[in-house]
């Protein structure tokens, strides 16, 4: 365990120290939450023109669901058991960090950032399963948002690892549940 400790920290220092101006404000955009306002309202927007009120309000609250036990999970119960410190909390780190903007809660462990954007991700893929293109774009999309955390020094790479796999393994969970108990189609 002290092993993939040293690993996670010395990840974080590479990941964490390729910073420059131009990357500080991208990096401080993208990892903003009402940066991606427009986006949530454009998949709102494409799910009921697809699919109708009906079964679009459907997929919408499924996605919500998956998004809003994402962050409870990680926030509400993984944060306060681990109580694993941020980097930008971490006083042994000051000397190096490179923290953009503010440094958040205490806590960092598991990533909610991450965890939000690969359920999202995830579960907008279970509905439009035909569309390969969102596939790639959307776990991207993810994938940049949860880089993002590193970048700015709140989170160690194992968080935001961690974080993805919940989101995705909440994503497929519900999924699955909708989808066996034929919820999915009552609605």
């Amino acid at each position: 365990m002290e092993s993939l400790g040293h690993i996670d920290l010395e990840l974080f220092r590479i990941l964490n120290g390729l910073h420059s101006p131009f990357f500080d404000t991208l990096m401080s955009w993208i990892t903003a939450r009402l940066t991606w306002v427009p986006l949530y309202l454009f998949i709102i927007f494409y799910l009921i023109k697809s699919f109708g009120w009906k079964q679009g309000g459907v997929y919408i609250l499924y996605l919500i669901a998956v998004v809003s036990l994402a962050d409870h999970v990680t926030s509400g119960w993984m944060k306060p058991a681990f109580e694993r410190l941020r980097p930008c909390q971490n006083q042994s780190l000051s000397d190096w960090i490179h923290v953009v903007g503010g440094c958040g809660g205490k806590y960092g462990f598991a990533s909610s950032h991450a965890a939000n954007s690969f359920a999202l991700a995830c579960g907008l893929c279970m509905i439009l399963t035909s569309k390969k293109w969102l596939w790639w774009a959307m776990f991207i999309w993810a994938i940049i948002v949860s880089y993002s955390r590193i970048y700015v020094g709140v989170h160690y790479p194992g968080d935001v690892i961690a974080g993805a796999f919940i989101g995705i393994f909440i994503s497929l969970l519900l999924n699955y549940l909708l989808t066996t108990t034929k919820l999915k189609n009552r609605l």
